[in-house]
């Protein structure tokens, strides 16, 4: 069942993943992209030792947000300059 949890994830994010982008700044599609790619990790990495993939991905999507947004933040301020 976590496995199938997991790989629903992953199908769900990656199906979704493009839409909407086009009016974001960087920071905002560092956050964003940075939550989908944690959300996937966190996923995976929970479903192959053994937790609870859905956990994985809350924790993951919170992590790879902060990530994200602040790495986008300093691509932005590098653009800028």
């Amino acid at each position: 069942m976590k496995t199938k949890f997991a790989v629903g994830m992953l199908v769900l994010t990656l199906a979704t993943g493009g839409s909407g982008c086009s009016n974001l700044n960087k920071t905002e599609q560092g956050a964003l992209s940075g939550a989908a790619r944690g959300a996937i990790a966190g996923a995976g990495i929970a479903a192959i030792v053994g937790g609870y993939a859905g956990w994985g991905a809350l924790t993951g999507a919170g992590v790879g947000a902060l990530a994200g947004g602040i790495l986008g933040n300093e691509a932005s301020k590098d653009s800028q300059r």
